[in-house]
């Protein structure tokens, strides 16, 4: 079966976005804990929450992903951003205990001048204090372009952070297609080469979903800029080459292209007709 879905508002409610994306086709979704911005977040509607997991279980769906805001930076060189991280990051892994069982995504983060290894030992210094025994919930570190200071653009960054993680079995990794083409990594004229480097440095029993986003800008270039599926540099035939492989293709694929609601709705179709 075919898991995909898109970015939505969670403003109202859990069981709204259940019907937004019954709405356009699809079975999954994936929403921002709080403003992607930062600041406090909305309280817990428990009863809306019964609601969607007993609508959510009928249905049989797969996994929900939850998105950190960008501005949780575990590692930035300023000491009140991480402990803002901190705060926001404890509060988000409690929160999805309200909905056990799924995805909390979140980008590692920028070092900001303090180099890679620098910035690997603060993501990890607040994993090791954070991540719980009793957690449902699977954090991914996301694949990133490599803009500015960013880490985990390579592969083995990644790893480093789920080596130096004292509950790494409470870790996998969320793709980005646009991330990984704008890092440097050719997924289209090499899709299977560049598989069989993530399963050598990270291993694919870590990939847990997929951000299907087409690119803007050309490869290598460090950008991130996503585009709609099929009018970018990856482009049509190569983002359905990621959703038809044989060892992506039960994975959750969340579309973050620049789409309203009818926009997803076309962009999903459009997948579909293309599934194989």
């Amino acid at each position: 079966m075919l898991n995909i879905g898109c970015h939505l508002s969670a403003s109202a409610g859990f069981s709204h976005m259940l019907e937004e994306s019954l709405s356009i086709g699809a079975n999954t979704f994936q929403f921002f804990t709080r403003n992607p911005r930062g600041g406090k977040a909305k309280d817990i509607d428990e009863k809306d929450v019964k609601n969607f997991l007993k609508k959510w279980d009928e249905l049989s769906n797969g996994k929900i992903v939850a998105h950190a805001p960008y501005t949780l930076n575990m590692c930035s060189a300023q000491e009140s951003t991480r402990e803002f991280a901190k705060q926001v990051f404890a509060d988000d892994l409690m929160r999805m205990e309200f909905v056990p069982g799924n995805y909390y995504n979140f980008h590692p983060g920028s070092h900001v001048g303090q180099g890679a290894e620098e910035g690997i030992r603060l993501i990890c210094e607040t994993l090791n204090e954070l991540l719980f025994d009793e957690m449902t919930t699977t954090v991914l570190l996301e694949t990133m372009a490599g803009k500015g200071s960013e880490v985990g653009a390579r592969f083995e960054e990644i790893r480093e952070i789920i080596d130096r993680t004292e509950k790494e079995s409470k870790l996998g990794v969320c793709l980005d297609t646009c991330h990984v083409f704008d890092g440097g990594y050719d997924i289209v004229n090499n899709l299977d080469g560049v598989l069989e480097e993530f399963d050598r440095v990270i291993g694919l029993d870590r990939l847990k979903a997929v951000h299907l986003n087409d690119s803007k800008n050309v490869l290598a270039s460090h950008k991130d800029r996503h585009e709609k599926i099929g009018q970018g540099n990856i482009g049509l035939e190569a983002m359905m080459n990621v959703v038809n492989h044989k060892k992506l293709r039960h994975l959750p694929f969340i579309l973050e292209t620049p789409n309203d609601l009818d926009g997803y709705r076309q962009e999903i179709e459009l997948i579909k007709q293309n599934r194989v």
